[in-house]
């Protein structure tokens, strides 16, 4: 690349020349070379002499094999300048006068072609408009490789064209300048005036782009997720570390609490095996695990049911609900199931773009993506990534190896991933949206055969959500409910005894003693012996177990313990159902009426149960002024897990409290004056409303019919009838008035 080397190669010896000078060119890739010749030769032979060499003995640069060195005699004055301009394939040639004052001659396209042909293949020559008013007249000689331009505009600039070569009477000079084919700014005003094709064809190849290369990177991150691929706990080194460290480190509440649940697995030991034998048949159906919080549901199904089973995704629905804004629902969505790379933020700049694009070209550039397709493209690229794995033990000489995924996985349905949706219509407000999605995609999966599907939720309306997305298949449910006595009190003990089980003994005296003593003294110093006439009171949800059990272990007698968790139940139901107003159910746009709830809360103080459509007919919620649909307060108050509402063939039969301790919580309430006597007396108001409304509609009708010039014999039972209900409902307005009376009394003068 040396400029020296490369012109003693090129210039043959044989030749009687001296070089006296190089001026390298390196913006144009070339050198001057200034030389003395003999007087016999002329400039012009020894230019052919050394084009003759170079073509027969070619100099090629080892960065491009495919070019040779050129040479051309210098026949006009260089501008050796070093400004910010660069070669192109196009030359302005403008045509100025020898000397300034004269008057210049603009040269015919074939003097140029015949000037400048020399140095290269020649692709256009475009003269100056004859009507253009722009001086020094030019025109352009556009070549077909850049490097015959560099030759000639170094060769030729400043050069004269004499009178006889067609350069006028006192000849044309040549002043040159490389110029650019495209304008300035030739691409973006393109894309400017043309915007409602060119953004279209852009978000087309920006989004094949993607597809191309980021949906493979998310699909096996997926695949990752799913089958834990990069977790510690599956590497062998990890097992053997644990096998020979296990009876070096113990995990005192791991063991305690397993201890516990044991008892609780064996009780529901029908229901664990009921849901294997569901995975391994080949239903088109959803598996519908419904229970109230704190049954434990996710226990069951993850700890219990698949103990062992490979290829488990768990999307829970919480963090996804519960995440403000767009953005973060969409990181949420991704993170459950492992879909990375998530440019979450992606989605609010691509609305910004849109909105200028659509501000400046009328035109929406389509940029952005709504949540509902960021949430379809996460779930279809999951929806993928499981079917590959279902299909991923499947060896070459198996018999069905040439099924497609679908048919193979539905004649192998014990292959098939499992999808496990955990709190399904957590907080249903507002984001139907989710679930809708959800319940599509799971849809998807059990009707293709890609996996298996169970859906895990406390809400006693999933069927309407899920009957969207199949509407014609029966649903395999499992309903948790409460331990019974028995079992909840050998829950609580087994958990207190695996706890002691673990407490070293410091005594020397304990060391003699044997296991029954040590269990008949351990008895009683938690004073098991109110276990069995207080369990009933607390009943046998799971969560009011441990929490039970976390008092006892404090050293809390069980008569205080439950005493303590009444009333906390009970102030909590104060505070949420009586105190707050009118409360919205899950289901959104549904409400229930502070006095319907204290009509359930005192009517379950004194019984066990309620007949559903016996509190359907009750004033209060028939005739309620605020929430006049009794069906949807019903369905609200046992979503707010106030109630719970039993089936029976498929419909609602009675009403129980949400959970056994809140029947001594509302047995508390109402044994409170105060507050009896205040919400007895917003209940008899309502009534009272109701009964006068009543009044004012036999009133109005009375009125109407006495204006009748005369009466006609017809109207006279009509007139008994409203004249007779007017009376009734006089008489409960005496009633209600009454015992108001009576209730204000309590209100003044009670603390």
């Amino acid at each position: 690349m040396d400029p020296m080397t490369v012109v003693k190669r090129a210039m043959p010896d044989s030749i009687p020349l001296k070089i006296t000078e190089i001026l390298p060119r390196l913006k144009d890739g070339g050198a001057f070379v200034k030389f003395t010749h003999p007087a016999d030769m002329s400039a012009a032979e020894i230019e052919t002499k050394i084009s003759d060499r170079l073509e027969k003995t070619p100099v090629r640069p080892f960065f491009n094999p495919f070019s040779s060195v050129q040479v051309g005699l210098v026949e006009g004055v260089p501008w050796l300048e070093d400004l910010h301009r660069f070669p192109y394939g196009r030359i302005r040639v403008e045509f100025v006068p020898k000397v300034p004052g004269e008057d210049a001659v603009e040269l015919s396209q074939e003097d140029l072609y015949s000037m400048f042909r020399k140095y290269g293949k020649i692709a256009e020559i475009t003269s100056q408009p004859f009507d253009s008013k722009v001086l020094p007249r030019f025109a352009y000689v556009d070549f077909a490789f850049v490097r015959d331009a560099i030759r000639a505009r170094n060769c030729l600039h400043g050069f004269i064209v004499t009178p006889a070569r067609g350069g006028g009477r006192n000849g044309t000079k040549l002043r040159m300048s490389y110029e650019q084919r495209l304008k300035p700014h030739h691409v973006w005003n393109y894309i400017n005036n043309h915007s409602r094709i060119f953004i279209p064809i852009l978000v087309a190849l920006l989004t094949g782009l993607t597809v191309v290369i980021f949906d493979p990177i998310r699909e096996y991150f997926v695949k990752a997720h799913v089958t834990q691929r990069f977790r510690l706990n599956n590497s062998r080194l990890y097992r053997w570390l644990r096998r020979q460290t296990s009876d070096i480190f113990t995990f005192r509440r791991h063991k305690a609490e397993q201890a516990g649940l044991s008892a609780v697995w064996t009780h529901r030991k029908d229901l664990i095996d009921q849901i294997r034998k569901w995975l391994m048949e080949t239903a088109e159906t959803f598996i519908v695990v419904q229970g109230p919080r704190g049954s434990g549901k996710k226990e069951l199904v993850l700890d219990q049911a698949l103990k062992g089973k490979r290829n488990v995704l768990v999307l829970d629905c919480r963090p996804i609900v519960e995440a403000r804004g767009e953005s973060a629902t969409i990181k949420k969505m991704a993170a459950s199931v492992g879909y990375r790379p998530i440019f979450s933020w992606a989605n609010s700049m691509s609305s910004m773009v849109d909105l200028a694009v659509q501000s400046t070209t009328g035109v929406k550039a389509g940029f952005s993506e709504t949540l509902e397709s960021q949430l379809q493209k996460i779930l279809q690229t999951t929806g993928s990534a499981l079917s590959e794995i279902g299909v991923a033990g499947r060896k070459k000489h198996d018999i069905d190896t040439s099924l497609p995924p679908d048919a193979y996985l539905g004649a192998h349905p014990e292959k098939r991933p499992i999808v496990v949706i955990d709190n399904f219509l957590y907080k249903n407000e507002g984001n139907t949206i989710v679930y809708d999605k959800i319940g599509e995609w799971a849809a998807a999966l059990v009707q293709s055969n890609v996996a298996h599907v169970i859906f895990l939720t406390s809400d006693t309306s999933y069927s309407k959500s899920l009957s969207k997305s199949l509407p014609d298949r029966v649903f395999r449910q499992v309903s948790l409910g409460d331990l019974s006595p028995e079992v909840a009190k050998r829950y609580v003990i087994s958990q207190l005894e695996s706890d002691n089980n673990t407490i070293p003994q410091d005594d020397d005296d304990d060391a003699d003693e044997t296991p029954a003593e040590k269990k008949e003294q351990y008895r009683r110093n938690h004073n098991l012996g109110e276990l069995d006439k207080v369990i009933g009171t607390l009943g046998g949800r799971l969560t009011d177990l441990d929490f039970f059990a976390r008092r006892l272990k404090t050293g809390q007698s069980p008569k205080l313990a439950v005493a303590e968790i009444t009333e906390q139940s009970a102030s909590e139901i104060l505070k949420m159902y009586l105190l707050s107003g009118n409360g919205k159910t899950g289901d959104g746009g549904k409400h229930w009426s502070v006095e319907q709830a204290w009509y359930l809360i005192k009517a379950l103080a004194s019984r066990t149960s309620l007949r559903y459509n016996e509190v359907l007919l009750s004033h209060t919620f028939a005739s309620s002024t605020t929430a006049s649909d009794g069906e949807s307060a019903l369905e609200g108050l046992a979503n707010a897990e106030l109630i719970t509402v039993k089936t029976h063939n498929g419909r609602p039969q009675k009403i129980i409290p949400g959970k056994p301790v809140y029947q001594a919580a509302f047995a508390q309430l109402t044994r409170d004056p105060v507050l009896s006597a205040k919400m007895d007396l917003a209940v008899l108001t309502e009534l009272t409303k109701v009964e006068t409304k009543s009044i004012d509609k036999v009133e109005t009708e009375l009125a109407l019919l006495a204006e009748m010039p005369k009466q006609p014999s017809q109207t006279t039972g009509r007139i008994n009838y409203l004249l007779s209900k007017l009376e009734a409902s006089q008489g409960k307005i005496d009633v209600f008035e009454k015992e108001m009376t009576r209730l204000k009394k309590i209100l003044n003068n009670e603390y």
